[in-house]
């Protein structure tokens, strides 16, 4: 039996990201496990700590019985990610990806295969649906303001 009691769902706001939303739903809802939603803010990133803590409180399931938390971090988002599922005890963290590859991926990697790399944990890499180019919006669009 699989043993899934703390969800990471990480963000960037992005339609990609929103469809990993869905997943760690699911799964949290599956196995009545709790769920992080992490927002990591560049250093030197638009919009201040206020702003994105409001940002993150907009993503909430509509399932009350689902506990949530919401954490703001600042760094590299891969590193920072996979710190926080290690220091969390989290059991699986949720992401979204472009699911680029070759000369359109970054040549540093992709976020999802970064933290792929450096989670103790298990991780779920989500693309859009083939054909997609959004997904719905479980939250707020968001602007970045300085």
């Amino acid at each position: 039996m699989i043993h899934v009691k703390k969800i990471l769902y990480p963000t960037d706001f992005s339609s990609y990201s929103n469809q990993a939303y869905f997943h760690a739903l699911g799964l949290a809802e599956t196995y009545r496990a709790g769920l992080t939603v992490v927002y990591v803010r560049p250093p030197g990133g638009p919009g201040d700590r206020a702003y994105w803590l409001g940002q993150l409180e907009q993503v909430r399931p509509a399932d009350p019985k689902i506990p949530v938390r919401h954490v703001l971090l600042e760094g590299d988002p891969a590193t920072e990610i996979a710190r926080y599922a290690a220091d969390a005890g989290i059991d699986v963290v949720v992401i979204g990806t472009h699911g680029r590859t070759g000369a359109d991926r970054p040549a540093l990697g992709s976020v999802a295969e970064r933290v792929m790399r450096e989670a103790g944990c298990s991780v779920l890499v989500v693309k859009l649906p083939p054909g997609s180019t959004a997904a719905a919006r479980p939250h707020a669009a968001v602007a970045a303001t300085g």
